[in-house]
């Protein structure tokens, strides 16, 4: 048994949390900013959530957080002056990487029992969405706007130019298993 499954989960949440926290206290230090220090582009944490997203969302995770209310500074301007000159969010990038294959390799959604449900959301939702998004044809594709002033003569196009890579011919046959 790993020790995870033998940690309750309360406790791993606040012992990830605090490790997010140490990462982010260390990537702000390299911009001479602290989290609830005395100068005016430090910044003060109002919700320990922060941390994760931070790590996780990077820049994006930065703002909306800010936008949430989870964290504050009196003087912006200086923070993101600080953030940027210390090029902070390419140290994130790395570790938003590192983070989402982890992610990946720790959670796989890609199980025969969600597959259903996926595709229950998916086809089973009746055709009105798909009427008013898609071309004459319902093709669930992109398509070559070459020369073509809308989404019916782009399918079209890009079928016809499917059809002469093939090289098909009149009499051939085409099954289209819908890939």
């Amino acid at each position: 048994m790993l020790d995870t499954e033998r940690t309750p989960r309360r406790k791993r949440q606040r012992s990830s949390s605090s490790t997010f926290k140490r990462k982010v206290e260390e990537l702000v230090s390299y911009a001479d900013i602290k989290i609830d220090g005395d100068k005016p582009w430090d910044i003060r944490v109002r919700n320990t959530d922060f941390y994760p997203r931070l790590m996780a969302q990077g820049s994006m995770g930065l703002g909306e957080s800010y936008m949430d209310g989870w964290w504050e500074c009196d003087s912006l301007d200086q923070f993101f002056y600080k953030i940027l000159s210390a090029d902070l969010d390419s140290k994130v990038k790395v570790f938003k990487e590192m983070f989402n294959i982890l992610t990946s390799k720790l959670v796989n959604y890609q199980k025969i029992s969600r597959a259903f449900d996926i595709g229950k959301q998916h086809y089973d939702i009746g055709n009105n969405l798909y009427r008013n998004m898609l071309d004459k044809n319902m093709l669930y594709s992109c398509g070559y706007w070459k020369e073509a002033a809308n989404l019916d003569e782009a399918q079209e196009a890009k079928l016809d130019l499917i059809f002469k890579k093939l090289g098909l011919q009149p009499g051939m046959k085409v099954l289209d298993i819908g890939c």
